[in-house]
């Protein structure tokens, strides 16, 4: 498992040293996703305001089908509906369900978002049911925090 603390120290440096927000989601994503063998896909879908859609910026793990989500459909566009953070144990409970990562028993959603400014999810598959925790839920949300913080000053 990863060290959060040091993954978000890492984050802050790269902030710090002119790095961009794609840099930045893509060495959280593979950091995460490398770190915890119960993830094995990891993908980040950033905003589309003007399509009220998320779209996939980058993921690891096989490929995905699913390149766009509309807001408030499937567990992340509720996630990013709702701007809350979503696990789902069992996936195959769930009507309609369409995973990004083939055999995905389980999947966690993490917002990026600063106050009421949203711009994306990180979106987590494993193919082992109920393999994700609250804990985990709210460790990964320190990266998501650090993320939100890049994406806030590049707005400006």
């Amino acid at each position: 498992m990863f060290d959060i603390t040091e993954l978000v120290k890492e984050i802050q440096e790269m902030r710090e040293d002119g790095y961009l927000s794609d840099a930045l989601v893509r060495f959280a994503a593979r950091t995460l996703q490398e770190g915890d063998e119960r993830f094995d896909w990891v993908g980040t879908y950033l905003l589309n305001e003007k399509d009220n859609e998320l779209w996939l910026h980058n993921y690891l793990g096989p490929r995905t089908e699913v390149a766009k989500i509309p807001v408030g459909e499937g567990v992340a566009g509720k996630a990013a509906e709702e701007k809350a953070n979503r696990i789902v144990p069992h996936v195959e409970e769930l009507e309609d369900y369409e995973a990004p990562g083939p055999n995905a028993a389980s999947e966690l959603v993490v917002v990026i978002k600063a106050g009421d400014d949203f711009f994306g999810v990180l979106d987590f598959n494993s193919m082992e049911p109920d393999a994700f925790t609250d804990d985990d839920m709210t460790t990964i949300s320190m990266v998501a925090d650090k993320l939100a913080e890049q994406f806030m000053a590049e707005r400006r």
